[in-house]
């Protein structure tokens, strides 16, 4: 076991308390400006973006985002010192709160750049990644990691890719608590099979008391989140934080000690509108916002009405905002 005593206290000045998971074709601007309404206080991640998008292709597209959205991290994709060190230039001059390295997930296409679950097995050059984005910005440089990938499991591997990390500047880590196998498995598939390992996660928070570990995979209650949080010092809720995204309308008052009463599903609604209209004038498509939003009423009166009004309407060519607002129609009021 390493020597833990030399790491210093956590300096983050970002509350990472309750985080809603990066997601790939998910957590995109609209997703992000939508959940902050429900949510003031979640931290959100962008999806993730690899290094060579952001070089090479239109870095505005992918780096801009709305003010409210804060705190937000970017996630990105990359393997490369220098290149990650650059996007990291980029990524703070946009003002982003954080600047998070992929080092968790399992997909063909992110092996064969050589990123993501795979660069678990080599804990020196993600050190020397995240040394050089340190060097280069001022905002934190997080990881985003598994336990461990195929065979490489044992406790004693995940302890020694969180030192030698750690060793080079990185405070706070973001575990899901799964391996990942980097063949055999679908994405989907490595989120759902491999067992859920939170005792190790555990176990790394008392082993590193002065890192900052946020624990992710299965979480998919409040109640859960608040269980998981008497062990490590956050939780990040994926895909039902998607599906059912008003479930978040309790994160601030359970999670940040706000006192505000949540605003109702309603009242998002509305304040939506006006972001809808400003989009569709830029240029994007209703579907490209709408799509985040269906499972707003999961659970209620309604919801079927509200989900299948805006599926069936929004592809039409006159669509706007006043295909929302007469799906809440269907709404219980």
């Amino acid at each position: 076991m390493p020597n833990t005593d030399k790491y210093t206290e956590t300096k983050t000045t970002t509350n990472h308390a309750f985080c809603v998971a990066p997601m790939l074709d998910w957590t995109d601007k609209h997703c992000r400006f939508f959940h902050r309404l429900i949510s003031q206080h979640a931290f959100l991640y962008t999806e993730m973006v690899t290094t060579g998008a952001l070089l090479h292709g239109d870095h505005h597209r992918f780096l801009q985002f709305d003010v409210t959205e804060h705190p937000v991290s970017f996630q990105l994709g990359g393997s490369h010192p220098k290149d990650l060190a650059t996007c990291a230039r980029m990524i703070e001059d946009y003002a982003y709160d954080e600047v998070n390295l992929n080092v968790g997930c399992p997909s063909d296409r992110v092996q064969n750049g050589r990123f993501g679950a795979c660069l678990m097995a080599e804990p020196e050059l993600v050190a020397e990644c995240v040394a050089a984005m340190r060097q280069a910005v001022s905002i934190p440089v997080t990881i985003k990691s598994r336990i461990g990938i195929d065979e490489r499991d044992s406790y004693e591997g995940l302890v020694h890719f969180i030192a030698t990390v750690a060793d080079a500047g990185c405070s706070t880590f973001i575990v899901h608590a799964r391996k990942a196998w980097l063949s055999g498995l679908s994405p989907k598939q490595n989120r759902e099979v491999p067992p859920l390992r939170y005792d190790m996660v555990y176990q790394l928070k008392n082993d590193f008391p002065a890192l900052e570990i946020i624990l992710n995979g299965g979480i998919t209650t409040l109640d859960q989140a608040e269980e998981i949080l008497k062990h490590v010092d956050g939780v990040m809720m994926g895909r039902e934080a998607y599906h059912n995204p008003y479930l978040l309308a309790d994160v601030d008052k359970r999670f940040f000690t706000e006192s505000r009463e949540p605003k109702s599903r309603q009242e998002i609604v509305m304040r939506l509108i006006p972001y809808i209209q400003q989009q569709l004038k830029s240029g994007a498509r209703l579907n490209n916002i709408s799509r985040h939003i269906l499972g707003l009423f999961h659970g209620e009166a309604g919801a079927r009405g509200w989900r299948r009004h805006i599926s069936e309407n929004v592809s039409t060519p006159d669509a706007d905002e006043n295909v929302i607002l007469d799906a809440l129609k269907f709404t219980a009021q």
